[in-house]
């Protein structure tokens, strides 16, 4: 497979990602809580389900530079890659909150991350860093970073997101993943939080990385 179909399903799977993903939390904001949190929850764990089935026989499904550049510190992905696919990822991201701001011009977020009121920026960064470290550990065991492996990857992997939406939602809004915040708050011009939804994610995918790979060189 060459370095530009992969990068082309990175986009696709990236912008489509985003587009349902922050298109359900803009639709709940602008209908008055229609969705509810429990549907974006939901929201974000099927699309990324069916996303990783859609293209993860093609690019390995990564749809966040933070699992990218973690499966590159794993050795599971070459680092040459890596700016590509960051590239097309970004693009995907930015197109899908460009058709959001054209369809919903009355959202004032675009499904952008914020911490919730009296939740404070650091403890926002902690979360985000276990959160993303959560995710990547699931991920990084279920595939290998250029192909997933099995039938169960989606259904793992979606779990999880679905999982950590659910809970971590209404804290943080569960970005663990910096394009997915990048995007929206470009577009909405809010900007005021978005260091620690750039910063987080990688140190959570590289500590994550760390483990497996401690716990992969003491196998018995």
């Amino acid at each position: 497979m060459t370095l530009g179909k992969k990068g082309l399903a990175e986009f696709i799977g990236t912008f489509t990602m985003v587009f349902c993903g922050c298109g359900a939390m803009t639709v709940n904001e602008i209908t008055g809580g229609s969705i509810t949190h429990v549907g974006v929850a939901i929201t974000w764990g099927l699309v990324v389900m069916a996303m990783i089935y859609a293209f993860g026989e093609i690019s390995g499904a990564h749809f966040n530079p933070a699992v990218t550049v973690g499966f590159a510190i794993a050795d599971k992905f070459s680092w040459k890659q890596v700016p590509v696919y960051i590239i097309f990822q970004t693009a995907g991201a930015f197109l899908a909150i460009v058709m959001l701001w054209v369809l919903f011009p009355e959202s004032e977020s675009f499904g952008h991350t914020y911490p919730a009121d009296g939740f404070a920026p650091y403890k926002a960064f902690i979360f985000e860093l276990l959160l993303t470290f959560f995710l990547m550990v699931v991920i990084i065991n279920v595939s290998t970073g250029s192909k997933e492996i099995g039938t169960m990857a989606g259904i793992s992997v979606g779990a999880v997101i679905l999982l950590e939406a659910m809970f971590a939602g209404p804290m943080t809004k569960a970005s663990m993943n910096p394009v997915r915040s990048l995007a929206p708050a470009v577009i909405s011009g809010q900007l005021q939080h978005l260091w620690l939804y750039l910063i987080a994610p990688f140190i959570g995918s590289i500590l994550a990385v760390l483990s497996y790979k401690f716990m992969s060189k003491n196998k018995a």
